[in-house]
C-alpha cells in the first residue's frame, strides 16, 4: 500500500525492540512482558513508564534485573501516548534497533501475533496491526467503542485520502529508517491523533504500509486510556489536516 515497495530490496530488519508504555499497568505487565519474551525470544523489550503511583515502574525494574533483553525508561510523569512512544523511539535508535514495536500493555495487543507483523515487514517500510481487513477481529468491546473506532479509522481514510483501513490502530512495526525519514519531531504526540499522523506521513512519504490483520482483545483489567476528549481532539486534528490538504491542492491547481 504505497507508491512503491515491490521493486524494492529490503535490508534484514536487525533486532526488534518492544516499546510497551505503561501508566498504572502492575496487574498486566509482568503477563505481557513474558507473552512477549515467549512469541518473539530474540526481541528486546523497553518499558517506557510514566511514573505510575501504582508501582509498575518498580515491577518493570525487577523483570529488568531478572532478564537482560528488558530495559526500563523511566519518565517524569504522565505525558500521553504519543510522546512515552516518540521518547521509546528515539532510545531505539541511538541504541542501534532495526525494528520498533509499538505495543500495548494491557494484553490487547497479542504478543503471539507478532511473528506475523515481522514477517509481513521483510518486505514493507511498515506493517501495521489492522483490526478492520479481512481477518482482522475486535473481542469484547461494546458496539459503542467498534462505532467510534470503525467510524474515526474511515473519516480520517476519506478526508486524508489514504488507502489505510485502520488509521487508529496503535499495534505497529517500524522499520528504523521509516521512522527516522518520518520527522518525529513534527508529528502529533496526542492520543489517536499520534497513530493518524504517524501512518498518514509514512503513505504521503511513499513508504510501503501493509496491514496485517490482528485479533484486538478488550482489556480484561485496569482502566482504559481512551477518552472523549482524545477522540474530540483527534477529529478536530484530522478534520483541520483533511481541509488543508484540500485547500493546498486547490491552489496547485489554480497556479498550473
Amino acid at each position: 500500500m504505497s507508491h512503491s515497495g515491490q521493486q524494492r530490496r529490503y535490508e534484514p530488519l536487525g533486532t526488534v525492540l518492544v516499546i510497551i508504555p505503561t501508566y498504572n499497568e502492575a496487574d498486566n505487565i509482568q503477563s505481557v512482558v513474558g507473552r512477549v519474551r515467549s512469541a518473539v525470544p530474540e526481541a528486546h523489550v523497553l518499558i517506557a513508564d510514566d511514573n505510575s503511583p501504582d508501582g509498575t515502574g518498580k515491577i518493570a525494574d525487577e523483570l529488568a534485573a531478572d532478564d537482560e533483553h528488558i530495559q526500563v525508561l523511566h519518565r517524569r510523569g504522565k505525558e500521553g501516548l504519543g510522546v512515552a512512544y516518540l521518547a521509546g523511539f528515539k532510545w531505539g535508535i541511538e541504541h542501534g534497533y532495526g525494528v520498533l514495536v509499538e505495543m500495548d500493555a494491557d494484553g490487547s495487543h497479542q504478543p503471539e501475533e507478532l511473528p506475523r507483523l515481522l514477517t509481513a515487514l521483510k518486505g514493507a517500510d511498515l506493517a501495521l496491526g489492522s483490526r478492520w481487513v479481512p481477518g482482522g477481529r475486535i473481542v469484547n468491546w461494546p458496539k459503542h467503542r467498534e462505532f467510534i473506532s470503525r467510524g474515526g479509522s474511515t473519516y480520517s481514510r476519506l478526508l486524508l485520502d489514504v488507502p489505510i483501513r485502520d488509521l487508529t490502530g496503535g499495534y505497529r512495526a517500524f522499520r528504523k529508517e521509516t521512522l527516522e525519514g518520518l520527522g518525529m519531531d513534527a508529528v502529533a504526540s496526542q492520543g489517536y491523533c499520534f497513530q493518524v499522523d504517524l501512518a498518514h506521513r509514512a503513505y504521503r512519504a511513499g513508504y510501503h504500509v501493509v496491514e496485517v490483520p490482528i485479533t484486538f482483545v478488550e482489556r480484561e483489567r485496569g482502566d482504559s486510556k481512551m477518552s472523549r476528549d482524545i477522540f474530540a481532539e483527534a477529529l478536530w486534528r484530522v478534520t483541520a489536516w483533511g481541509v488543508s490538504r484540500r485547500v493546498k491542492k486547490l491552489l496547485g491547481h489554480r497556479h498550473t
